[in-house]
């Protein structure tokens, strides 16, 4: 009886304790006010939460879930910690801060730059994969203005290691070619190059002098002034949730202009197919029409969907009779586009017919435009261009409707 009086006695006394003597606890409440499932990466404000926790801004803390298991976080370059959060129709998660030492957390996105494969900047997440294009390869004279679409079937990080394999080998392939063994060159080529579906996806995905998949580009008597390669790049966030890089162009002649210099963020979350797409333009001088859009293939130009506030298109691949599967891709405007519609080429651009295109008349600088766009793969996670066109429309509800995040 003593004993059980003695520990009664102590909870009583700590629970009369002032808070500030009580072990330091932030809570992370996350309500979903939807009628079906969410599962997104959720923002917090990580000085509010240190503050509400007693931890100092730059210590270590610690995440767990209801159920008192630790989970991963990212605190951003903008002072955002991340959260991935799974929340019950009309329901809530709820996340606890407290001072500690983190578990190890396993990246699951990232990207870099490779200097050895002409200053590509790639990056991905569980789902896709994406690269674009850098001042090696503008100075070699290449057009090649969009963004690439690397597909993936596997949540495992592989971009690194599928440029390992790829640049490795060339050297050898070159040699056996020089010494007229084609044969042997040609299947050490198909068992190394990333442009051959390994068991975990491959590049076929065509961008040449287009937008590819999401580039923006200003608008000039109704035609696309492409953006080259990017100039300077900065990676802000680098995983294990999500990946951030601000890129600055070379400039352009736009309308009379003739130093508009685009700036562009470009961030990529755990679980998504759509890149964040961030654009602004210094050295305008009027208002000018601003476009992002997906470039349309020759092979297949009925597979597209033009929606009010999407455009969407099931690519066929650079080979699609011996490919036999679809990249789905698309390009998001929850801010509105006055303009939904497909821009043919008045040119001719090899195996390309045009661009479906959101385009916002009459943008006038320093406003930042955002905007998404991505990507799925017919052999991984969407099937379908049916699936495709309604895993767009519940995105774009989710950005309509964004769980509320409060802190306690």
């Amino acid at each position: 009886m003593k004993t059980k009086f003695f520990f009664a006695t102590i909870a009583f006394f700590a629970s009369m304790m002032p808070n500030a003597m009580r072990a330091a606890e932030a809570k992370v409440v996350v309500n979903n006010a939807d009628r079906f499932q969410r599962q997104e990466i959720v923002e917090a404000d990580l000085a509010q939460v240190c503050r509400k926790a007693g931890i100092k801004m730059g210590d270590p803390f610690v995440v767990k879930n209801s159920l008192g298991q630790e989970v991963a976080y990212q605190v951003t370059y903008d002072g955002k910690l991340l959260i991935d959060a799974s929340v019950r129709p009309a329901g809530k998660a709820v996340f606890s801060v407290a001072p500690g030492k983190p578990m190890n957390m396993k990246t699951v996105v990232t990207g870099k730059q490779y200097p050895e494969r002409v200053d590509d900047i790639a990056w991905e997440n569980d789902r896709t994969a994406y690269r674009l294009y850098g001042p090696a390869l503008q100075k070699s004279g290449e057009r090649a203005f969009g963004i690439d679409v690397w597909l993936k079937n596997t949540p495992e990080l592989e971009v690194e290691q599928r440029y390992n394999t790829e640049l490795s080998n060339h050297k050898r392939i070159q040699e056996l070619k020089s010494k007229g063994k084609n044969d042997e060159a040609f299947q050490l080529e198909i068992a190394t190059t990333y442009h051959f579906d390994h068991g975990n996806g491959l590049d076929c995905y065509k961008v040449g002098p287009t937008l590819g998949c999401g580039a923006p580009a200003l608008m000039e008597n109704g035609r696309l002034v492409m953006p080259y390669c990017y100039k300077e790049y900065k990676i802000l966030d680098n995983g294990p949730l999500r990946f951030t890089v601000e890129l600055v162009y070379n400039p352009a002649v736009v309308n009379g202009d003739r130093n508009v210099v685009e700036h562009r963020i470009i961030s990529l979350d755990k679980g998504s197919n759509f890149n964040k797409m961030t654009v602004w333009y210094e050295g305008l001088t009027r208002p000018t029409d601003l476009a992002a859009g997906i470039v349309v293939h020759q092979e297949d130009t009925q597979s597209m969907v033009i929606g009010r506030d999407f455009v969407a298109y099931a690519d066929p691949t650079d080979n699609p009779d011996a490919q036999n599967f679809q990249i789905y891709v698309a390009a998001l405007f929850p801010n509105g586009a006055d303009v939904t519609t497909f821009l043919p080429f008045e040119e001719k651009v090899p195996g390309a017919a045009g661009h479906v295109l959101g385009i916002v008349k009459n943008y006038q600088k320093p406003v930042k435009y955002t905007y998404y766009a991505g990507s799925a793969w017919s052999k991984n996670d969407v099937r379908t261009m049916d699936e495709w066109v309604l895993r767009v429309n519940t995105f774009l509800n989710a950005l309509h409707n964004p769980l509320k995040v409060t802190i306690e």
